[in-house]
């Protein structure tokens, strides 16, 4: 099973770039898309339905903003898009495909860059979807929760993490609640199970020559159950071309 994730900064922007082009190549079996900032009425028919794909979407109510999108070769069981709380429904931010014995959901936690108001709303998103992780754990199924986390969790996962360390993104509070992800709560971090070095990056900023120098941050994941984590067989991230600020991340899974 092969699984692909990207932050689209904009699925029609990533399209007119040739995304598309790209992930009809890839034969994957399913691909979620973060940040689409479209709503389904402002979409072409391809976008909609790619070749030998049926589309998902969870659009923010604010236009050009947020939103996230998932496509699948088989239709799923079930398809659920609501958290229960008011950022994460209104913002669009959650997206999950049931199979038998396997959901895959496409995730956009909150960025907190533009000020302390947001950092508050993130950090209130990062309390309540701790109680969603505890209660996948208690489920009698595989989860794989792909996409943009805006948190880097080790020093490796970015180039300039002393200077960032004030940063959110960085935050110590940001990065001792992956901890708890990846430990209390067992969750496994998919691309590190196989790739464990450095300078291995999913996003950069538009600013300076970040992408020219790679310097980068490793905020896009998949984060799977534990009874994934054996099943995990490679692991890629995409930089031969440029669909968006963010790379597509692709895992292969023997399920």
């Amino acid at each position: 099973m092969k699984i692909i994730t990207l932050n689209a900064n904009g699925i029609r922007s990533a399209g007119r770039k040739g995304f598309f082009d790209w992930m009809l190549k890839q034969d994957a079996d399913v691909v979620c898309l973060q940040e689409i900032k479209a709503q389904t009425g402002q979409l072409d028919a391809m976008t909609l339905q790619p070749d030998g794909y049926c589309g998902y979407f969870n659009s923010a109510e604010k236009k050009g903003y947020s939103g996230v999108a998932l496509y699948s070769r088989r239709q799923p069981d079930k398809v659920s898009n609501r958290l229960g709380w008011d950022i994460a429904d209104r913002e669009g931010r959650f997206l999950q495909a049931d199979y038998q014995g396997l959901s895959v959901v496409s995730l956009y936690l909150p960025s907190g860059t533009s000020g302390d108001e947001r950092q508050a709303v993130k950090y209130d998103f990062m309390a309540r979807f701790e109680q969603v992780l505890a209660a996948m754990r208690r489920k009698r199924r595989e989860f794989i929760l792909c996409g943009d986390w805006n948190i880097a969790h080790k020093e490796i996962d970015l180039r300039n993490w002393r200077s960032n360390r004030k940063n959110s993104g960085f935050l110590p509070d940001e990065r001792a609640w992956m901890d708890k992800v990846f430990g209390e709560l067992g969750m496994v971090d998919a691309f590190r199970v196989v790739n464990q070095e450095a300078e291995q990056y999913t996003w950069w900023s538009n600013r300076g020559q970040s992408w020219a120098k790679n310097v980068g941050w490793r905020i896009d994941y998949q984060v799977v159950t534990p009874g994934l984590a054996d099943r995990i067989k490679a692991v890629s991230i995409y930089k031969d071309e440029r669909f968006s600020d963010h790379a597509p991340l692709t895992v292969e899974y023997e399920i």
